[in-house]
């Protein structure tokens, strides 16, 4: 195999799967999608949980993937500003899609998650 051959895979959206979905990426995205252009305050603030040192290499490889874009304004204090890309943006019907199968799916997952704890096992 060649460098320019890509490798066929067993499930062809783990790629996609193994860059959007990690711990912190997708809360991150879908606030950018949400709420806009944000400073790293208002993202840190918004997603809650997530320490400054995580957030701020989230998204160097975020912007790395083309997925965010930072803007940096020289004033003082200076200003730095994240927004979804267009690429980005390009996520934004599998995320409400997503969010729909959640409305939707959750309870019964809930439900069968009760029903598999509640059954005896050999």
């Amino acid at each position: 195999m060649n460098e320019d051959t890509i490798p066929e895979l067993a499930c062809p959206i783990t790629p996609v799967v193994d860059l959007v979905f990690s711990r912190w990426t997708t809360p991150i995205l879908w606030s950018l999608n949400q709420h806009g252009r944000q400073r790293f305050s208002e993202l840190e603030r918004r997603i809650g949980t997530i320490t400054a040192k995580v957030l701020t290499q989230r998204l160097r490889q975020l912007e790395r993937d083309g997925l965010v874009v930072r803007t940096y304004t020289p004033e003082i204090p200076p200003r730095v500003e994240y927004e979804i890309s267009d690429l980005g943006r390009s996520l934004g019907p599998l995320f409400q899609h997503l969010a729909e199968w959640a409305a939707s799916n959750l309870p019964a997952v809930a439900e069968a998650r009760t029903g598999y704890d509640r059954r005896d096992r050999p």
